[in-house]
């Protein structure tokens, strides 16, 4: 399973079949495309693992008091578990938002193709 970064899943199949191209003898097919949505991912270049982490984002509403959670999930790459909760801590420590750490777990994810703005440009030279 791989992380592609994309409007649709036509754009999708297209950038991961160019970026795999390279690295593949034979033919392979797309058997399958799945949406996921992550608030923030965080990439850490010695890490060989991705981990889902599902946070909550703690807000108390100023009239009643009444406390809310808004569930989010974020990427965080990582060579351990441990590793994983360290940067989002680290991380979430930048901000001012109330949170708990929900779960975090190890994701089958091979690599990660983030959208690049160097892709599009291309697609615009050769149109």
């Amino acid at each position: 399973p791989y992380l592609v970064d994309a409007m649709s899943f036509t754009e999708a199949e297209a950038r991961i079949i160019k970026e795999i191209t390279p690295y593949m003898s034979g033919e392979f097919t797309i058997s399958n495309i799945k949406r996921v949505k992550y608030a923030e991912s965080f990439f850490n270049d010695t890490g060989d693992k991705y981990y889902r982490m599902r946070l909550f984002f703690i807000t108390i509403n100023e009239k009643t008091g009444a406390e809310k959670r808004t569930s989010v999930n974020m990427l965080v790459q990582a060579s351990t578990l441990k590793e994983a909760v360290e940067i989002i801590e680290t991380e979430m420590d930048k901000t001012m938002v109330d949170y708990e750490i929900a779960s975090a777990t190890e994701t089958p994810i091979m690599d990660v193709y983030p959208y690049s703005s160097e892709v599009e440009d291309r697609k615009e030279e050769s149109a």
